[in-house]
């Protein structure tokens, strides 16, 4: 690389993501990950899609193979629009197709955020989300939550405070806690992001993917002046592999949006829009759902089982839903660490600390279920369990 090369100051303190750093620690074909947010290989419906790829090509092969409209694939777009509209449980004016909600998030910032601006975060909360904010320089600003999700007294401070420009919020199974934000926290958001004109990305990723308990109305569903924007993906309900998400809105703020993903992409793949869109008219998927559900709910209920025998002072969510339990460990006991023992012992998870957007928490890491069998799970929790007593009785 030549000596003199001189990088744009965005990069400053960009170190890349943990888990695809991690991912570089466990390629050993013996390794039980616990690491990633990968769904299930049997949750993958690679023949169905098979299938409709074959039957979209055969059908509109050329108009697929061609450039497509930065707003959507028409198709597509049609089938969304109440798919989503139930989704988030009210009307909206614009939708714009993405490749993948990380997409998403990435053009409402390159929308709505200067450098400097103030965001307002869940402590904890997605890293590669919080790195892409970082990416537009913005000022992260760590709220505080508790059992219930973010509080609200800590958020309207915060507002108060900081006049942010944008409060970001996973409100279902939050990644990396698990957890749900409170069914009563929601419209008071909505009102907060009025009264101190604060876009709400709300990101929702994870809401099909309820196991037990009751569905909560969306935070954009108490939205009466435009302040919410919802973000959706077929990731973790499809496939991660085809990349498509969506963003919905604002019409303004969605216009934005499209323009800054004219010099992203163009447009997301024909071809993927074309397969989520046969899936959606052709009701595959609440079958699929169905199905995944009922797998994951055993997966997630065996980790659970397993941290009910780790030692004590060791402390952990019980999610409803989605992919990951959030583990405490006593102060003075660095995650980190217990990673390196860890995947000597065949077992990875990824250390809490990169969640925070102030750092510091070395005593936390994630715990993702969804990758592995059941027999993973007794076998990777066990060593895991081991390594920590190791830890704790050093």
């Amino acid at each position: 690389m030549p000596d003199q090369i001189q990088f744009a100051h965005r990069f400053d303190g960009i170190t890349g993501s943990a888990i695809r750093d991690i991912f570089k620690l466990i390629a050993q074909p013996d390794m039980i990950s616990f690491a990633g947010g990968n769904p299930s290989p049997a949750a993958l419906p690679d023949a169905e899609a098979a299938r409709i790829a074959e039957a979209v090509l055969k059908e509109k092969g050329k108009q697929i193979l061609q450039y497509g409209a930065t707003e959507g694939y028409p198709p597509f777009l049609e089938s969304l629009k109440p798919y989503a509209e139930q989704a988030v449980g009210c009307p909206l004016p614009a939708i714009l197709p993405t490749t993948g909600s990380t997409q998403a998030m990435d053009l409402l910032c390159k929308a709505l955020i200067d450098p400097g601006d103030a965001i307002l975060v869940e402590d904890p909360s997605f890293l590669g989300n919080l790195q892409c904010m970082k990416f537009y320089q913005a000022k992260l600003i760590p709220v505080e939550s508790d059992e219930g999700g973010l509080r609200m007294d800590k958020l309207e401070e915060a507002m108060a405070q900081h006049h942010p420009k944008m409060l970001y919020v996973i409100p279902n199974f939050q990644n990396p806690t698990g957890k749900t934000l409170a069914s009563e926290r929601r419209p008071k958001i909505a009102e907060l992001a009025d009264r101190y004109h604060c876009v709400v990305a709300e990101d929702d990723p994870y809401r099909d993917l309820r196991y037990r308990g009751i569905f909560h109305p969306s935070i954009k569903s108490y939205d009466q002046a435009g302040w919410v924007v919802f973000m959706g993906s077929f990731s973790k309900i499809i496939s991660p592999g085809i990349r498509v998400g969506w963003i919905a809105g604002d019409e303004d703020i969605i216009r934005k949006c499209t323009l800054g993903k004219q010099s992203t992409d163009v447009h997301t793949a024909n071809l993927t829009q074309a397969i989520v869109d046969r899936f959606l008219r052709e009701d595959f998927l609440p079958g699929h759902l169905r199905r995944i559900r009922r797998d994951y709910a055993a997966q997630c209920d065996a980790m659970l089982a397993e941290l009910e025998q780790f030692p004590a002072g060791v402390t952990y969510t019980r999610p409803e839903g989605g992919l990951f339990i959030w583990v405490e460990l006593p102060e003075g006991v660095d995650a980190q660490a217990l990673l390196t023992r860890a995947v000597e012992r065949h077992v990875a998870f990824v250390p809490g600390t990169s969640f925070y957007a102030d750092g510091g928490h070395a005593n936390t890491f994630r715990l993702n279920f969804s990758n592995s069998t059941l027999e993973q799970i007794h076998t990777g929790m066990t060593a895991l369990r081991e390594v920590i007593a190791e830890a704790l009785n050093a």
